[in-house]
């Protein structure tokens, strides 16, 4: 009677004693990826730009004056009070104004380069091969990946804001956010108004991050996944801006980016932030499932 056939991985095992203590989600840890992350130049020039704004922007209107709402500027308020005519009432105004100049693009940048530049950058340096060979499974590599870039990418977006709420308050002090529409925050309220604002900008910026990503594993040039994605952002905008379209702008991540708004409001507005979040997320998952799925069947010659 012959003995019975052993399957392939116990075979493997008893081969290769030190492969039995092998675990998949063992390799390339989060905390490992990060470092890698955190050492890179682009990470600290990202993070330098960021924390330089906040002191620009005070250089500038100390240089041109306190703002008076002559240019009319708002969005959505039309006739109403804007942000940047409250900007140095006090460091809450200061930090929204900051939110409010950056969120339509140069918030954009640093998601799609953590999120563009994580695996082609891997792929344009010869070692994507290497971390797969070591071996680190392919849905491992993602996952570390893209959740080491949403963490950069939403570090980026919480370091604007909280160095301008230092820079605010040394330079105009501490105060009630005074409302775009009239009216005022207690000083107490406006850190957690902020927060929000902070976390719906995360969200609708998702499918910057997706679309990153997504060509981040399509492509072994760094700067074509960045630029792709970043471009592809900019023509959203650029549809949105044009009213021929109608109720079809309701389905652009654009068309929502500035519903952030409604938390600076007396009473919370929660209707246009959540339909900004649902359009986002659902691009959003379509283009991480788009990833995973490509990447998995790749053929990875670099």
């Amino acid at each position: 009677m012959s003995a019975p056939t052993q399957p392939p991985e116990a075979r493997v095992a008893a081969e290769h004693p030190e492969a039995a203590g092998y675990r998949a989600g063992r390799t390339l840890p989060l905390r490992v990826e990060a470092m890698r992350q955190l050492r890179r130049r682009r990470t600290l020039l990202m993070g330098g730009i960021l924390a330089a704004l906040p002191f620009i922007l005070i250089v500038a209107f100390a240089i041109g004056g306190t703002p008076d709402g002559e240019d009319g500027g708002g969005g959505r308020g039309g006739g109403r009070i804007n942000l940047m005519d409250v900007a140095t009432e006090s460091a809450a105004n200061f930090a929204a104004t900051s939110l409010f100049v950056s969120a339509g693009f140069l918030l954009v940048v640093p998601v799609a380069l953590f999120c563009g530049d994580t695996v082609a950058s891997e792929a344009s340096w010869a070692s994507l091969r290497y971390l797969l060979a070591a071996p680190v499974p392919r849905v491992r590599l993602l996952w570390s990946k893209l959740v080491v870039a949403l963490g950069f990418s939403l570090a980026a977006m919480v370091l604007l804001p909280l160095v301008a709420l230092a820079a605010g308050t040394a330079a105009y002090g501490w105060g009630p956010l005074k409302l775009p529409t009239g009216g005022a925050l207690a000083a107490g309220d406006t850190v957690p108004r902020l927060a929000l604002v902070v976390a719906f900008i995360f969200v609708s910026q998702l499918v910057t991050a997706g679309l990153a990503f997504w060509l981040s594993t399509k492509t072994d040039a760094p700067l074509g996944a960045v630029g792709g994605a970043v471009g592809l952002t900019i023509v959203g905008n650029v549809l949105d801006a044009v009213t021929a379209l109608g109720s079809w702008r309701d389905f652009l991540p654009a068309h929502w980016q500035f519903a952030w708004a409604d938390a600076l409001q007396p009473e919370l507005e929660w209707g246009g932030m959540i339909k900004g979040a649902a359009i986002s997320v659902t691009y959003a998952l379509i283009l991480f499932a788009l990833a995973f799925r490509g990447f998995s069947r790749k053929d990875i010659v670099s």
